[in-house]
């Protein structure tokens, strides 16, 4: 198996790994509530999914 020959600098290193990020999560507002969600996703607050109840939400008093 191969091995290099010479030592990367830091900066291509750098410039390889611009792109190993992590990308913030996408958030939508739940139409039934209004809290922030992910996207396709049932409302953790309100259990709400494209205007339906697919299951019990929590209970907000």
């Amino acid at each position: 198996m191969p091995n290099p020959k010479h030592r990367h600098s830091k900066t291509r290193r750098d410039l390889r790994r611009a792109h190993d990020f992590l990308k913030p999560k996408a958030l939508s507002g739940c139409t039934n509530c209004g809290v922030s969600k992910e996207p396709h996703r049932v409302c953790p607050a309100c259990g709400y999914y494209r205007g339906r109840e697919v299951r019990a939400g929590s209970a907000k008093a």
